[in-house]
């Protein structure tokens, strides 16, 4: 009867453990999914970029996404600066990458075609990415050199 007892008490435990494991798990997946958005200007043009900073949305990209208003984008934020390099699997849209270095200073932008699997690299260590609509940086005279503004609110938030 005793031993009945604990394997109640043992099977009871283990199911609230489960149950909080699982919680946790959707909890950080609904969070993760969650889209921050940052302003950025570039060139004395407004953007509206969603954030990636995490290794899962940074994988995803713009990925499978068929539109990209006007002065959208995605901004890529990695851990560290480094010579990142950016491809465009089962990215259906043309783009353009701009790679920005810790100080927010455009190191150098790049074309890309869409569902090619090229690889786009940063010329000198880049802390972000910016992807925009093919030919947004070339129409809105933003070029290397160039510093982009908002980023110190990325800062604040990690």
């Amino acid at each position: 009867m005793n031993y009945e007892i604990q394997m109640k008490s043992l099977i009871h435990r283990v199911t609230a453990w489960a149950a909080l494991f699982l919680s946790l798990v959707y909890f950080s997946a609904c969070v993760a999914s969650a889209d921050q958005r940052v302003k950025l200007v570039v060139n004395s043009h407004i953007i509206s970029a969603t954030v990636a900073n995490t290794f899962a949305q940074r994988q995803k990209g713009l990925m499978n996404r068929r539109h990209l208003a006007a002065d959208e984008g995605m901004l890529f934020v990695f851990p560290k600066a480094d010579n990142h390099a950016m491809w465009m699997k089962n990215t259906l849209i043309p783009l353009d990458v701009a790679f920005i270095d810790q100080n927010g200073v455009i190191i150098n932008i790049e074309e890309m075609a869409p569902l090619s699997l090229d690889q786009h690299s940063a010329q000198k260590p880049a802390k972000y990415a910016l992807e925009m609509n093919a030919g947004w940086f070339f129409r809105n005279e933003a070029k290397t050199g160039n510093h982009v503004q908002g980023l110190d609110e990325i800062n604040k938030n990690r």
